[in-house]
């Protein structure tokens, strides 16, 4: 992916990761537009970054990703990448009865909204030079934290899903890039001040020199060999890893 004039799109870009993206795209010289629900947060955003800009999106809702993309369309008609990033994470109870609340605003947050947002987009990027779509995913789509189960789960399956429209677009000037980043200080899971996660400026240093090289997967940190943990041992790493956060101590 080219870092520098671009016409960017990202989704879930008031905060954490995506804020972080935004951010470091704008300083070279990218025109970035940024969506998300929360408006103070978008504010917030464009407010310490001049000259970004930023529409209220809510992934969730197929008539609000319709409604955005053709305003995209029509306002920014050089609109050249997406990036995925939107997502929500509480735990779920894959051990008893699942909160269906939960269930169903994880799945339509996380895998339904970034399939829904590309396909709005697709046909128009497709006829865009330097066209990128980069999905946010996870490591715990690798190697699944337990109490996390259906978060873990959308991250599995969006990454699935980009392998199939890597594989679909290849001829197509569309190009998918995977970002798939390890635990890293935002609020997700409420991880600002937890030590043990990687700080949100290295992970967006490392994010940032890996999109510039023109890689299909971003892996920073612990992520390359979480990222090769499946397979028919993959148990051994999963059992091991939520020994840690069931037994903290």
């Amino acid at each position: 992916m080219k870092l520098t004039g671009n016409t960017i799109f990202i989704t879930g870009g008031g905060s954490g990761i995506g804020r972080g993206l935004a951010e470091a795209l704008h300083k070279r010289g990218n025109k970035v537009i940024i969506a998300g629900r929360r408006l103070d947060r978008l504010r917030e955003t464009t407010g310490a970054n001049p000259g970004m800009l930023a529409v209220e999106l809510d992934i969730s809702s197929p008539q609000s990703i319709e409604t955005v993309a053709r305003q995209l369309i029509s306002d920014h008609p050089d609109l050249n990448v997406l990036i995925n990033n939107a997502g929500i994470m509480l735990p779920d109870g894959a051990d008893g009865v699942v909160d269906d609340a939960i269930l169903t605003s994880t799945v339509t947050t996380n895998l339904l909204g970034p399939v829904r947002m590309t396909s709005a987009l697709i046909e128009h990027l497709k006829s865009k030079e330097g066209a990128v779509i980069a999905n946010v995913t996870s490591v715990l789509g690798f190697v699944p934290l337990a109490l996390a189960a259906v978060y873990s789960a959308t991250k599995a399956a969006l990454h699935s899903y980009t392998l199939s429209q890597r594989y679909l677009l290849k001829h197509a000037g569309v190009s998918l890039i995977e970002i798939a980043p390890p635990w890293v200080r935002t609020e997700l899971m409420n991880s600002s001040e937890e030590e043990r996660a990687m700080p949100l400026d290295e992970f967006i240093a490392g994010a940032m020199e890996q999109l510039g090289s023109g890689v299909n997967e971003v892996l920073v940190g612990q992520a390359p060999d979480m990222r090769a943990n499946p397979g028919p041992n993959e148990h051994a790493w999963v059992n091991q890893f939520n020994d840690l956060f069931a037994n903290p101590g």
